[in-house]
């Protein structure tokens, strides 16, 4: 039976920004447990400090996955994010290694994981599954030890990669300017909470218990303010983007200056998914949508419909994509060499 969510705020019935913020672990789970330190209990404290910065915006909804020390099934996590419809899901953890200097932060997203290390990591995150009673039957065909056994299942969420690795980059980003913390990436692999949370969805390791430095800061309350205010940054600086790429494309007014079409050399594509696959550029793997196309970048493929010199043209297109299931369907505008999102 799901949980029911814990919604922080109370609003009314316009468009809000709906972040649920997952605190790692709980309970009898103590995650990581170093030097007296539980990860549990940082996870927790970062984002209570985090939700609160959110609800000072009335344009953005938190929902918390739990705000006590409860122990919580992953799928429970899932399902709070889902029945709340929610925008982002943000899972706050912390991190460990054999080697105590290993430092600094990353940020993970849903993928197949590339190598031993990213194995371990993602092995001991899932391993709070061989806690839950009848964990076979709630996750049928997902082994914790091998998280590549949900290969087949990647695709719904793929759709929904590329937001969550804009939204990881900026944590990333934040973390090394902000707080001056060495930067581990955004990285892919088979985390069961982000594998069943359909939506733009990250993982975030603060930082390493197994290195003294770190912990002592994660510990402190200075340097957990900090760690909540750098994902916060980050947060907003990702829903800024999103509004109008997720929402409100399709109601664009052409003449507004702010939006105004882009040079005569211009053209518009619409980006309707990004995963690891590779998959043929063929209007029968996108519901028929016309004229696909693929580019990649690094291990990610992005794949687009259409190619217009008109805005319009291209927002009609993005209706189109949206209401055959590409709900995060964007429109990319390529103008001398250079491709941005509008």
């Amino acid at each position: 039976m799901a949980r029911i969510p814990i919604d922080s705020t109370k609003v009314g019935n316009k468009k809000i920004f709906t972040v649920v913020l997952d605190a790692g672990h709980g309970g009898r789970d103590s995650g990581k447990y170093i030097a007296k330190t539980a990860e549990k209990d940082i996870a927790l404290k970062v984002v209570k400090l985090l939700g609160k910065q959110l609800e000072s915006h009335s344009h953005i909804k938190v929902v918390y996955t739990r705000t006590t020390d409860t122990f919580l099934e992953l799928y429970q996590r899932a399902d709070i994010a889902n029945n709340a419809k929610a925008d982002l899901f943000v899972s706050v953890h912390c991190n460990a290694a054999a080697a105590t200097s290993a430092k600094g932060n990353e940020t993970w997203v849903l993928g197949i994981h590339r190598n031993a290390d990213n194995l371990e990591v993602v092995q001991r995150e899932n391993s709070v599954i061989l806690l839950e009673e009848d964990y076979k039957e709630k996750y049928v065909g997902f082994n914790p030890n091998d998280p590549s056994s949900f290969a087949t299942n990647l695709m719904i969420q793929e759709e929904y990669l590329d937001n969550s690795i804009d939204m990881g980059s900026k944590v990333q980003e934040k973390f090394e300017k902000d707080l001056k913390r060495k930067n581990r990436g955004v990285k892919q692999a088979g985390f069961a909470v982000l594998r069943l949370s359909y939506m733009p969805s990250v993982l975030i390791e603060t930082g390493f218990l197994t290195n003294t430095e770190e912990r002592t800061y994660l510990k402190s309350e200075a340097g957990q303010k900090k760690v909540a205010n750098a994902i916060y940054d980050a947060v907003l600086e990702y829903q800024k983007n999103q509004d109008i790429n997720l929402f409100q494309v399709a109601a664009l007014d052409t003449s507004s200056p702010a939006i105004a079409p882009a040079g005569n050399n211009a053209r518009y594509r619409v980006q309707i998914s990004a995963g690891s696959n590779k998959l043929p550029a063929e209007s029968y793997n996108f519901h028929k949508l016309p004229e696909i196309s693929r580019d990649q970048e690094g291990g990610i493929y992005r794949y687009f419909t259409g190619n217009f010199s008109s805005l319009q043209d291209a927002i009609n297109l993005k209706a189109q994509a949206v209401s055959k299931g590409y709900t995060s369907a964007f429109i990319v505008v390529y103008e001398n060499g250079q491709r941005r999102r509008l």
